[in-house]
């Protein structure tokens, strides 16, 4: 029977679905040892991060990482700011690969990159790419050439480079040409623009000069860090219209914690979801005490948020309200995500496609038993007044019932023989890489 209110309704509308693109850059290739990390084109979009130590100290360098390399960061950039640090560069990739870290190393250079590169061989050979600042790379007639001593470096060893631009080191003096030549326009446009303007034009035009020097367009990866959302939102979006090298995504400052997390997501989602970005980094400023690795996982998780990637299988669990009093679900939530992080360096090993696992925690019925049967594994535990049981439901279906003081590990052991059965004998999908 139809009422007179549903007659009003509009005809149902066709919604497409978002679903993450890619936007078809070049694939630059970055090796070390022999093992190759494909960037851009249709690699997936790769996880890197940045050491914090001092990089003449080569012990405590390798250690970071490798601490890095192991939480999933598949490059790792590295500061090579003295003439020490460039010596200790080949002494840094000789004890990673002792101890079978075979990530590449990135090597960061501002200021005087163009003479530790030429006069320290060895760490141009250990280094996989080169991080070149054109705002950094010396000022007026100077420019030129030590920008492309550090590219001749580059064609010399086959390395590729990355033109990392940043808005807190702009080139002032590209800057004060576009601001002089703004200001003889009829209808000048706002200062914000202009810097967007000069952002855009010092990655392009040192990519061009770059390419000009030999350097094949794939191995010229580019990027323009801001640290506003909006800003770099609005740069990047430009800057993939008028080019097709691989890019490097990244908020810069990001900050500590909650914020840095948050404005991270906030600004390299949108993008991501748009097919912009073939590599990306998030920013972190540890809390005191906190591993350098934590930027590790919050890109990842970025990445598994959107689809794009998976690197641990996915926990749903309720917040919580006044039907959930007890916090049985909140403690089997925790330790089910601990558990399978703790399992997946095995596991990805044996089980080929267990890092697309979805399972569910659930605190009370009202959503518990649906959640429960989307996902690939769920409880739904018992919350205020009702019975003390917990229904396991495996591929949609209920097949038993939990109950006594042992459900926690009852249920870790469920998801490990299920892990078994389906993901065991080739059963599993391996994620293109």
């Amino acid at each position: 029977m139809t009422s007179s209110a549903d007659k009003d309704l509009p005809a149902f509308p066709i919604i497409a679905p978002v679903v993450p693109m890619k936007c078809q850059t070049l694939q630059a290739q970055v090796a070390w040892a022999g093992r190759v990390v494909s960037i851009g084109g249709d690699a997936p979009i790769r996880v890197q991060s940045m050491t914090n130590t001092d990089t003449e100290d080569a012990i405590a360098t390798a250690i970071q990482v490798k601490e890095l390399a192991n939480a999933g960061s598949e490059l790792v950039r590295i500061t090579v700011n003295t003439p020490a640090a460039a010596q200790a560069v080949p002494y840094i990739r000789e004890q990673l690969d002792r101890m079978g870290v075979y990530v590449p190393l990135i090597g960061d250079f501002h200021y005087n990159g163009h003479k530790l590169l030429t006069e320290y061989p060895e760490c141009a050979q250990a280094l996989s790419k080169y991080r070149i600042n054109p705002g950094n790379v010396g000022k007026g007639n100077k420019h030129d050439s030590q920008f492309a001593q550090m590219v001749e470096m580059a064609l010399k060893y086959d390395k590729p480079i990355r033109i990392g631009v940043n808005w807190g080191s702009l080139d002032q003096e590209l800057l004060a040409d576009l601001m002089d030549e703004n200001a003889k326009r009829q209808t000048p446009l706002d200062p914000q623009q202009i810097m967007y303007q000069a952002v855009v034009t010092s990655a392009l035009q040192s990519a061009h000069s770059a390419q000009a020097l030999g350097m094949n367009p794939a191995q010229v990866l580019i990027s323009c860090k801001m640290s506003q959302v909006c800003d770099l939102i609005t740069v990047y979006q430009a800057l993939s219209e008028q080019c097709r090298n691989p890019l490097h995504l990244g908020l810069t400052e990001a900050g500590m914690g909650f914020r840095g997390a948050v404005a991270s997501t906030a600004a390299l989602s949108p993008l991501l979801l748009r097919g912009i970005g073939d590599t990306i980094r998030v920013s972190l400023t540890p809390q005191p005490g906190e591993a350098r690795t934590q930027e590790v996982v919050v890109a990842q998780e970025i990445l598994q948020s959107l689809g794009l990637r998976h690197y641990v299988p996915s926990v749903t669990a309720c917040p919580g309200c006044g039907r959930t009093t007890s916090t049985l679900f909140q403690e089997l939530a925790q330790k089910t995500d601990e558990y399978l992080r703790a399992m997946m360096p095995k596991w990805r090993m044996q089980y080929p496609g267990v890092e697309s696992m979805k399972v569910a925690v659930m605190g009370c019925i009202v959503n518990g038993p649906g959640e429960s049967q989307h996902a690939d594994i769920g409880i739904s535990l018992p919350g205020n007044g009702e019975a003390p049981s917990a229904p396991v439901f495996i591929d949609g279906k209920r097949e038993l019932l939990l109950k006594g003081e042992h459900i926690a590990d009852d249920f870790l052991g469920i998801i490990n023989d299920y892990v078994c059965k389906r993901y065991g004998a080739g059963n599993g999908a391996v994620e293109k890489e």
